[in-house]
């Protein structure tokens, strides 16, 4: 069996992939060990020309294929192989949910969509003050941001808010890779710095207390659902949210009666006005 390491690059996989092809080596004898040892790994080497056999691929084959490789997951770029493999042997199937593979491969591209989607809604930037001096390596944004995806969406996700901040520089760091805007061009960094996530992971936002308080003052505990909510909001991002850690007392408060009372206790304690009944009115 052949072992590749693409280095989690959807080109260099797609080059690989190509000469594969070309060479008509079919997916069980190739794997992807990204690094790791190879159990059923052999002796046999990648082909180093390009082979006879050409095979038309579906350009909307390849976009499918590259949204996919964001998944982080087993068989990351194995089922990819396997799926290209069918489709330029003339079985299209391969790219439909109703097939097998096909069925995973659209589960895969469902959970990219989601996260990016997360990115999105619960992203918080934190606008920083006026820089003072600074290590050379790190870049001076006006706004940063921490974010921890499950898979690797940050680079095409990210242009999102480029139309949203305008000509402001900003910057998100993750665990894994980060990107910074410098007003004009979109920089991404597959390996993100630890300078970059020292500074998005220790930014203290000024507005903070502000918006804790509005927060809890908008929380509607006879309208919470925590299976629905978790649901739109999964409990892994709660750390990373400012209001997140007032998001569990929140719920609890609204279990021992905020939600049979629709209103915070601030309010239903109030006492309300008396209206007087005359004679005669009912």
């Amino acid at each position: 069996m052949i072992s590749l390491d693409c280095d989690e690059l959807f080109a260099t996989w797609r080059q690989q992939a190509r000469w594969l092809l070309s060479h008509q080596i079919n997916p069980s004898q190739v794997s992807w060990a990204g690094g790791a040892a190879d159990l059923f790994a052999t002796d046999e080497h990648y082909p180093a020309e390009h082979g006879p056999y050409q095979a038309r691929i579906p350009k909307t084959l390849i976009e499918l294929l590259e949204s996919a490789a964001c998944y982080r997951g087993e068989q990351r770029w194995s089922l990819l192989y396997e799926v290209l493999w069918r489709v330029s042997h003339g079985d299209r199937t391969a790219m439909l949910a109703g097939d097998k593979l096909g069925s995973e491969l659209h589960r895969r591209l469902k959970q990219v969509s989601r996260e990016a989607h997360h990115l999105h809604a619960f992203l918080r930037f934190v606008e920083l003050p006026l820089p003072a001096e600074r290590p050379v390596d790190v870049p001076t944004p006006q706004y940063v941001a921490w974010h921890e995806p499950a898979h690797d969406i940050l680079a095409s996700a990210s242009t999102h808010f480029i139309g949203r901040m305008g000509q402001r520089r900003w910057m998100i760091a993750t665990p894994r890779d980060g990107v910074y805007y410098d007003g004009e061009t979109l920089n991404h960094l597959r390996h993100c710095p630890l300078a970059w996530q020292q500074l998005a992971q220790n930014a203290d936002d000024p507005h903070g207390d502000l918006w804790l308080t509005y927060y809890s003052h908008i929380f509607n505990p006879a309208r919470l659902n925590p299976k629905v909510m978790q649901g739109h909001l999964p409990a892994r991002f709660w750390k990373n949210l400012p209001e997140g850690p007032l998001i569990p007392a929140l719920i609890s408060e609204a279990r021992m009666g905020k939600q049979r009372d629709g209103q915070a206790s601030q309010i239903g304690g109030l006492r309300g006005k008396r209206i007087g009944v005359g004679k005669g009115q009912h």
